[in-house]
C-alpha cells in the first residue's frame, strides 16, 4: 500500500511539471507576433515619412496576419517617439520609424535623453529619397554649374531657399555651400510652398527641397530641376544629373526612412521583420505609391541601415559646426 501511495504521488508531481512546462512553453517558443506590432513616427500625419509608413504598415499586416499600428508622435528632436520606444519591452511589439531626421537630431542637440546608436537594434532601410535644386523656369541658370560660376562672380548675392536652420534641405543647402566654396545666403522659410513664391518673385534664386514640394510647378513649367542631391542619378528624375557630376565632388545627400526596434529585441524578430519588409518593398504597387511621393523602395541588411545612421551622425554633426549652427 505504501509503494502504491508513493508511486501515485510521484506520478502525480511529474504530471503537474508536465502542465507548468506546457504553460511555460508559448512564452518561451511563441511564434512572433502573437498581437498587434506598435510602429512608432517621431512626425506628425501627412507627410512623406507618414504616408510611406502606412503604406508599409497595411502590407505588413496582412503578411504578418498581424495589426500593425502607426502611431504619430510628433516632438523636437524625436525625444517622444523615442522615449516610447526606449521604455517598451524589447519584445517586437514597439519599434521605432527612424530617419535621417534621426541622425541629424544627435547631431543638432547637445544632449538627447536618448542615443539611437546604443538604444536602438536596427532591422531594415525602408526607402530612401534626393534632395532636389531648383531654379525658376526663367532663370538664366540651365545648370547646377551656370549657378556655381555666377555665384562665384557675384560673392553675396545669390541666395538659396530652403525649410527652416537644422532640417535636411537647410543642412544640405550648407554641405552645397560648403563644398562648391560659395559664397551665397542660405535662407531659411516656415514651408515649401513660401520658398516657392520667393522662388517665382526672384527673393532667392535657388531653392533645395524634396520632389514633391515642386511637382506641381515644375509639371506646369513654372520651374526647373537643376539636380538632384545622391551620388547616382534617381531613378524617379530620369535625365537630371546629380549634384557631383554638375561639379560639386563629393556631393552626397540622401533621406531615407527604416524600422528598428528597442536593444536586446531578438534576433529572430528582428529576422522575421527584415524579410517581411524585403517582400513587402518587392511588390510592384508598394514601389508604385512610393513613387507618387518620390520615393524609392529600398530594403537593407541591419548592419547597413545601422552603418548609415552612424555615418550621417558624423556628416551631420561637421556640417552643423561648419555653419556655425548653434546646438540646441
Amino acid at each position: 500500500m505504501t509503494k502504491g501511495f508513493f508511486e501515485i504521488a510521484r506520478r502525480t508531481v511529474l504530471g503537474m511539471l508536465a502542465i507548468f512546462a506546457v504553460a511555460l512553453a508559448p512564452q518561451a517558443s511563441a511564434a512572433w507576433p502573437e498581437k498587434p506590432i506598435k510602429l512608432v513616427l517621431p512626425f506628425g500625419a501627412g507627410g512623406v515619412a507618414d504616408v510611406t509608413a502606412r503604406i508599409l504598415a497595411d502590407k505588413l499586416s496582412t503578411k504578418l496576419n498581424q495589426r500593425m499600428v502607426v502611431e504619430n508622435m510628433p516632438g523636437p528632436g524625436g525625444i517622444a517617439a523615442a522615449r516610447a520606444v526606449t521604455t517598451a519591452p524589447p519584445d517586437g511589439y514597439t519599434m521605432a520609424y527612424v530617419t535621417n531626421g534621426t541622425a541629424i537630431s544627435v547631431a543638432a542637440f547637445k544632449s538627447l535623453p536618448f542615443d539611437p546608436v546604443k538604444d536602438f537594434e536596427m532591422i531594415s532601410m525602408v526607402g530612401t529619397f534626393d534632395l532636389v535644386f531648383v531654379v525658376n523656369s526663367q532663370s538664366e541658370y540651365k545648370t547646377l554649374g551656370d549657378f556655381i560660376k555666377a555665384a562665384k562672380a557675384n560673392p553675396g548675392k545669390l541666395n538659396v531657399g530652403t525649410i527652416a536652420v537644422g532640417g535636411t534641405q537647410n543642412l544640405g543647402g550648407e554641405l552645397f555651400k560648403s563644398l562648391a566654396d560659395l559664397n551665397v545666403q542660405i535662407v531659411p522659410y516656415k514651408n515649401s510652398p513660401d520658398i516657392v513664391v520667393a522662388l517665382l518673385r526672384n527673393d532667392v534664386q535657388m531653392m533645395i527641397d524634396f520632389p514633391p514640394a515642386v511637382r506641381g510647378q515644375v509639371a506646369d513649367g513654372k520651374l526647373r530641376i537643376l539636380a538632384t542631391s545622391s551620388a547616382e542619378s534617381s531613378a524617379l528624375l530620369p535625365g537630371v544629373p546629380t549634384v557631383d557630376k554638375s561639379g560639386v565632388k563629393g556631393y552626397e545627400v540622401i533621406s531615407w526612412n527604416g524600422v528598428g526596434v528597442p536593444k536586446g529585441t531578438p534576433k529572430e524578430v528582428i529576422d522575421t521583420m527584415n524579410k517581411a519588409i524585403r517582400e513587402v518593398l518587392a511588390m510592384p504597387d508598394v514601389k508604385e505609391q512610393y513613387a507618387q511621393v518620390g520615393v524609392v523602395a529600398k530594403a537593407s541588411t541591419p548592419a547597413e541601415l545601422m552603418n548609415r545612421l552612424t555615418s550621417d551622425i558624423k556628416k551631420w554633426n561637421a556640417v552643423i559646426e561648419k555653419a556655425g549652427i548653434p546646438k540646441k
